[in-house]
């Protein structure tokens, strides 16, 4: 089949089931995209495409075959073939008729088309029976669709279509699948015109119909008396028949006859001479095939029918239609255009060397003589077919239009090469667009993996990026354990293979907590929360972050001892001024005293420990987060620091911190992401277990609230609970019914509020000193 019809079908997929469909569909059948019109494709293609298509959508063969059809039908008209279609016949049978006659146009254009055959028969009920021929087998119920919307769109009327008979018929080249289909129609009213017709337009144009036909009738009497009148006053001759005729035309102001019958004369006024010179390829025979006569043309190139008598099937095969060569076939597709060939046997010497001839006409069967006329002329498409046969436009009858064929279709060619060339060049673009696309999707995340997506897209922009100011962010540093050592006792490609793969694992860290990778510098890892895009989750964010990396580290090897390597973590919260830096390599940076801080907490840190400093450890204290208290270390430049270490959150899985798929044991929500030493059974699952970190990274989910100047209120209203909840034991508890507790707003919003889910606790530090120490009472579990 040509690409238009694979077009057709995914034009029919994309426009009512969506883009994603055809997708799903293309690939199950394993076809290509898109298809050239004028090019050839196996029928297997086809065929893939409509099965896939029932399994996809769950629709029977015949239901998506009818309707491609009705599609089908609609696609050639909006493909420039709507008014070649409208003139194939004034009614449903005449349109049909013609369908041959539209393939065998066709056939200049789509010359290895290998369209079916249809052949239709009047019933006395008004029903039609179709007779459909194709070597293809289960299309057709496309026939009903196609048939069905012409009928319904050029004739206005509405089709039913059953199959009466299937059966296959061995044909000279095979094997054809012939259905017989009853038609049957109704006329189809729109809701205004049964109105119409059913009220006054009934009477109006019967009105109009009898005034016609009684205008007619005086007009052809004014004629008649007028044709008598001259005839008896003029001269007693007798007028010719066709003299009358026109009188009463003029005199009729136009106006023909309804009906028409023909006048015949009582002998031919043509010799056989003339007659086989004017019509120089045709051809007579009888019902034995036996040649009574052929046009001077025909005979000139095959000398064999010179000899009267002989059988024409000896000289010419059918190609069109392909029925066996017998008069009753050819009978049953009288109203068909009938393609012979020359049987290359037959042939002269001369003409062996050379295509064979085709013939193309219409079979006129001649009741009083018992014979068959073939009217014919030479099927040639363009001047290099004429070459090919050494024929010359003289050797073709000048009224036979055969000569104007072959010159505009040899420029109908060259137009369609163009177009040819047209569509492959749009077909390369749209390939090389969609390559263009999915390379420029490429350098976009390796663009973004630098830089700030709304920082490369300023860049990208031509615009200046300027620095901005964060007030709050947490900034994380890590680093190998004696990583010099390693070094030293390690060939180079070992060390970059052991950091590709703690990197990696890292890497997909920060798209499971969203947080920003600064920079890496050996095997220092730099990243920071809060920026460049403010949150207000940005510690407990870094701290998750930190937790995954200690999980994370164990399953990458050390290549000197084959242990698991160990790193220090160090976490700092506070301001920091970020920009790009340079201009050949941009770069993300962040400046600060907090970047110094946080770089002196993983210095000063404990292999395999989370070090936190005061302000990290203010921002995860009531985030549901395990930490212990280092105490006051010395801090190269900074001197004495109060620090502490994280630990664990006690409120979220491993799975959920390493962005793993949730299982049915962390419904119990305890924590396996402790960092404590002495847990050897830990290292041993996470090294058998690699394979985890290949898993599609899950986001872990974060609830950000206001930022800025709203947590610093927050943070100093949370110090100044913790003050107070200190010591509770000096506290008189006055006696209080429980069951009011419920009833009193105070109570209940102060209460949340202690459990992290109430952000606003200003009212409530206003609200009273009962009220605020019995919540803390409650909470501090006290009697």
């Amino acid at each position: 089949m040509y690409g238009f019809i694979n077009t057709c079908l995914k034009s029919l997929v994309v426009e009512k089931y969506g883009e994603e469909t055809w997708e799903k569909l293309r690939l199950q059948a394993g076809v290509q995209d898109s298809f050239l019109t004028f090019e050839v494709y196996k029928d297997e293609i086809t065929m893939q495409l409509v099965d896939k298509a029932c399994k996809i959508l769950g629709v029977p063969a015949d239901m998506v075959l009818r309707e491609f059809g009705e599609y089908f039908f609609e696609f050639c008209k909006r493909s420039g073939y709507d008014h070649m279609l409208r003139t194939l016949g004034g009614n449903l049978y005449e349109f049909i008729e013609n369908l041959d006659a539209l393939h065998s146009y066709l056939s200049l254009s789509y010359q290895e088309m290998n369209a079916p055959s249809f052949r239709v028969e009047k019933n006395e009920d008004g029903s039609m029976h179709l007779h459909y021929y194709s070597d293809r087998r289960g299309l057709c119920h496309i026939v009903p669709g196609i048939i069905s919307a012409a009928a319904l769109d050029f004739f206005n009327i509405e089709l039913s279509m059953e199959i009466v008979n299937q059966t296959e018929e061995e044909e000279r080249t095979g094997k054809k699948e012939h259905i017989v289909f009853l038609v049957t129609q109704n006329p189809v009213f729109s809701y205004k015109e049964r109105n119409e017709f059913s009220s006054s337009s009934q009477y109006v144009a019967d009105s109009a119909k009898q005034i016609e036909n009684q205008q007619n009738k005086e007009d052809l009497e004014k004629g008649k008396n007028t044709v008598r009148d001259s005839e008896s006053s003029v001269c007693p001759v007798k007028k010719s028949h066709w003299k009358t005729i026109r009188g009463m035309i003029t005199l009729g102001r136009g106006k023909l006859l309804r009906g028409f019958d023909p006048v015949y004369p009582k002998s031919l006024w043509i010799d056989t001479k003339t007659f086989c010179n004017g019509l120089p390829f045709h051809m007579v025979f009888d019902k034995e095939l036996r040649v009574k006569q052929a046009g001077v043309s025909i005979q000139k190139i095959v000398p064999g029918l010179q000899t009267m008598g002989i059988f024409l099937d000896h000289y010419f095969s059918i190609v069109h239609p392909e029925v066996p060569f017998t008069i009753s076939s050819i009978q049953k597709f009288i109203n068909s255009q009938f393609v012979f060939q020359t049987r290359r046997e037959m042939m002269p010497e001369s003409w062996k060397q050379r295509p064979m001839l085709e013939l193309r006409g219409q079979m006129i069967w001649m009741e009083s003589l018992q014979c068959m006329l073939y009217l014919c002329s030479p099927l040639l498409r363009t001047l290099h077919e004429l070459e090919e046969r050494q024929m010359h436009i003289a050797d073709i009858a000048p009224h036979d239009v055969t000569r104007d064929l072959i010159l505009l279709n040899q420029q109908r060619l060259a137009e369609m090469e163009l177009s040819n060339q047209l569509e492959r060049k749009k077909e390369e673009l749209r390939i090389l667009s969609k390559h263009l696309e999915e390379e420029k999707k490429k350098t976009e995340a390796l663009l973004y993996a630098m830089l700030p997506q709304h920082v490369a897209n300023q860049l990208k922009e031509g615009k200046r990026v300027e620095a901005g100011e964060f007030k709050e962010c947490t900034i994380l540093f890590s680093d190998v354990v004696t990583f010099t050592n390693i070094c030293a006792q390690c060939e180079p490609i070992q060390i970059v293979l052991m950091l590709n793969s703690m990197y990696l694992r890292f890497d997909r860290l920060t798209t499971v907590h969203d947080v920003y990778k600064v920079e890496t510098i050996g095997d220092a890892y730099m990243v920071v929360g809060g920026v460049p895009v403010p949150v207000s989750t940005h510690a407990e964010r870094v701290a998750n972050f930190a937790l995954g990396m200690i999980i994370a580290a164990k399953d990458v090897q050390n290549p000197v001892s084959g242990n698991p390597i160990q790193i220090r973590v160090g976490i700092h919260t506070g301001p920091v001024l970020a920009g790009v830096v340079g201009e050949k390599m941009p770069r993300y940076c962040l400046f600060g005293d907090t970047v110094n801080i946080a770089s002196r907490m993983e210095s000063h840190g404990v292999p395999s420990k989370i070090h936190l400093s005061s302000s990290a450890y203010q921002c995860l204290k009531y985030k549901n987060f395990e930490m212990t208290e280092r105490g006051e270390i010395e801090v190269k430049g900074k001197g004495k620091m109060h620090t502490y270490f994280l630990i664990r959150n006690k409120a979220a899985t491993e799975n959920e911190i390493m962005g793993r798929p949730m299982k049915d044991l962390d419904s119990g929500r305890e924590s396996a992401q402790s960092i404590q030493e002495g847990r050897p059974e830990t290292i041993q699952t996470t090294q058998t277990q690699p394979e985890k970190d290949q898993t599609p990274a899950i986001a872990m989910k974060y609830i950000d609230g206001p930022t800025d100047e709203q947590n610093s209120l927050k943070r100093r209203n949370q110090a100044k609970i913790a003050d107070l909840t200190e010591d509770v034991s000096h506290i008189t508890i006055p006696t209080l019914d429980v069951d009011s507790l419920s009833k009193d707003a105070h109570y209940l919003n102060f209460e949340q509020e202690l459990t992290g889910e109430d952000d606003n606790i200003t009212p409530l530090l206003q609200s009273g000193a009962s009220h605020f120490h019995l919540c803390v009472c409650i909470k501090s579990e006290a009697p």
